[in-house]
């Protein structure tokens, strides 16, 4: 049998090629849907897995102003960047200053509260911490210097606070004693200090019983001098004056850190040497300072927060005690007023301003 040729019949050569002519679209609008959708489902994957993080809102409440307290703050934002939080991009802050004065503090901690921020951090001792677990008993406090947290009833225990705050707690009752006794190195002659304070704040009170307990041993006489407000301060020198204190021992409040550089002004003006509490306020002028450094302690209160956004209950996360101290001495005020330190004193401070 003579084998077909398809040359021999071009219409069949010529059907197959319709044939194909019309196949190939139609594979090729399959092919073009299925690319279709796997773009889109791989897109959808990477969409979801690509969601924006959550813009974490953080309430910030002070007794003194943001800027008067700058070495504060500052070392609570430098803290936070450590741990990678950027204000505007993964964390917003709303600060808000009752600008020394104290009966502002519960609307602020109000406020806080109605902007519903995820937690509270408390930036002004015992105040701040009253004022906002007044305001809420739910949303995470972080307190930043707390005095004597147990005993002012803000937690249970240093290990496991039990409520809705936690943070830092700044051991100051504790230090007065030891502040006395660097003001007596440094001024044997010294039988008499003036201590300025804010008996509305109860801490303060603390503090002055511990600062009387250690003068008695020390044998130093201390004489109690209210500062409301910056209208007490030039009276409160002229009581000093006349009683012939030999130096001024400032149990630090609201309204003497917002106004330090009037009393520090006014300390120089009447010859008197300060002793203060904390190192970040010694751009005032103030001749010394002894205390937990305070600008260590916001910058921990970073490491709360951070915490705290990851899940860990307030409850659970111990309050932690100071653990660095700093002793600072001026010396261009010692100048200012006309006082030698001894050089024993000297080789103990930490740091001396020249």
């Amino acid at each position: 049998m003579t084998k077909t040729s398809r040359a021999t019949f071009p219409w069949f050569r010529s059907a197959n090629r319709k044939s194909a002519i019309q196949k190939r679209p139609r594979r090729r609008k399959w092919v073009g849907i299925f690319a279709i959708v796997v773009a889109l489902t791989v897109c959808g994957a990477r969409a979801e897995g690509q969601q924006p993080a959550k813009v974490s809102r953080i309430g910030y409440l002070s007794t003194n102003s943001i800027t008067a307290m700058s070495t504060r703050t500052e070392a609570f934002q430098k803290g936070l960047r450590e741990l990678g939080y950027i204000e505007g991009k993964n964390i917003v802050i709303e600060y808000r200053s009752a600008e020394g004065k104290l009966d502002r503090l519960p609307a602020l901690a109000a406020e806080l509260v109605h902007l519903n921020v995820d937690l509270i951090v408390a930036a002004g001792g015992n105040f701040t911490a009253s004022a906002t677990k007044q305001a809420s008993a739910t949303i995470p406090i972080v307190a930043t210097n707390m005095l004597d947290p147990v005993g002012s009833g803000f937690i249970a225990n240093l290990a496991r606070p039990g409520g809705n705050i936690t943070g830092l707690s700044t051991l100051s009752e504790g230090l007065a004693g030891k502040r006395l006794e660097l003001i007596r190195e440094a001024f044997p002659k010294v039988s008499r200090v003036a201590v300025f304070l804010d008996p509305k704040d109860a801490s303060k009170i603390t503090e002055l019983k511990a600062a009387e307990a250690a003068a008695s041993a020390l044998g130093i006489k201390l004489q109690a001098i209210e500062v409301l407000s910056p209208s007490d301060f030039q009276s409160a020198f002229k009581t000093a004056t006349r009683d012939r204190a030999g130096v001024i021992l400032v149990l630090q409040s609201a309204v003497t850190n917002t106004n330090r550089k009037p009393i520090a002004a006014l300390a120089t003006k009447n010859r008197f040497p300060t002793m203060w509490a904390e190192s970040g306020l010694m751009d005032a002028g103030g001749l010394m300072s002894y205390g937990p450094n305070y600008a260590g302690l916001f910058r921990r209160a970073a490491t709360y927060v951070d915490k705290i956004l990851k899940g860990a209950q307030p409850a659970e996360i111990p309050v932690e005690q100071p653990k660095e101290f700093e002793f600072i001495i001026n010396l261009k005020t010692a100048k200012q007023i006309g006082l030698a330190i001894p050089p024993n004193v000297l080789a103990r401070a930490d740091r001396v301003i020249k």
